[in-house]
Order: structure tokens, then C-alpha cells, then sequence
């Protein structure tokens, strides 16, 4: 194997999530933040949130009504 390739590993990184929730996990950067954690996540908390503050789905949803083939009428 070759010697001196691999990062740094920190074993008390600190992740700080939008909510406000900190805590400490093992990793190759020394701050993470993040949008969503287990203490703010709908699957962990059980409370339904939308987080499409940009307007991403409807405009998916208008591109994909777009893209959709029209049926053409045959005699």
C-alpha cells in the first residue's frame, strides 16, 4: 500500500444543521453543516415538512408536463 495518500481522519468532526441540532462524528473534514438531521428529518420526527423553499418541484412538475408526448389523432 502506498503511505501518505489518505486525509486526515478527525474522529470529533462537528455538524451543525440548519434546525440548530450540533453534535460530533467521525470524519475527513473538521466542520460539516448540513440541511437536515435525524432531530429534524419527517422520517425520525413523524412530522410531514416540505422543504421546497425554491419552487424545485413545480418546476419539475412543469417540465415533465411539457416533455410528455401529445397523442396525435389518426383517421
Amino acid at each position: 500500500m502506498k503511505t501518505d495518500i489518505h486525509p486526515k481522519y478527525n474522529t470529533d468532526a462537528k455538524v451543525t444543521c440548519s434546525c440548530g441540532n450540533k453534535f460530533s462524528v467521525g470524519s475527513t473534514q473538521k466542520e460539516i453543516n448540513v440541511e437536515i438531521c435525524s432531530a429534524c428529518h419527517p422520517f425520525f420526527t413523524g412530522n410531514e415538512k416540505v422543504i421546497d423553499a425554491a419552487g424545485r418541484v413545480e418546476r419539475f412538475k412543469a417540465r415533465k408536463a411539457a416533455a410528455k408526448p401529445k397523442l396525435s389523432k389518426k383517421a
